[in-house]
């Protein structure tokens, strides 16, 4: 009977786990149909981008339907970079006055992603 017997077993030692490494290798899906290219419309440039670019985020127009997983495709496969997270923006439409007889007009509606990259990763555009 082993839990009656005078030998010690050693305690196993544990150790602790390592943060994940980043991802930066860039794998081609030979079932991929190419759709993923459509989830970036093109960068967009403004103070407030321009400023988040040296922090490492930069922002893309998206169609209104593009996902998250979507962008993060897209960048992988156009840039050849791996981004940490994407955050999607909806801005909705906003009435604007003409100042003219015909009254008020509506400025569109805009889909933005803010794409997030590890440090030291850049794009180029």
């Amino acid at each position: 009977m082993a839990f009656l017997s005078s030998k010690k077993t050693p305690a196993k030692k544990t150790t602790k786990k390592s943060a994940p490494a980043v991802k930066t290798e860039v794998k081609k899906n030979p079932k991929d149909d190419g759709l993923a290219h459509n989830a970036l419309t093109k960068p967009w440039f403004s103070e407030k981008s321009i400023l988040k670019i040296e922090k490492g985020v930069y922002t893309f127009v998206v169609p209104q339907g593009a996902t998250a997983k979507d962008v993060m495709k897209a960048i992988a496969l156009s840039y050849g970079v791996v981004p940490v997270k994407v955050n999607m923006v909806h801005l909705p439409a906003k009435t604007k006055s003409l100042r003219t007889k015909r009254g008020v007009g509506v400025r569109t509606r805009r889909h933005k992603a803010y794409v997030y990259l590890a440090k030291g990763q850049t794009i180029q555009f």
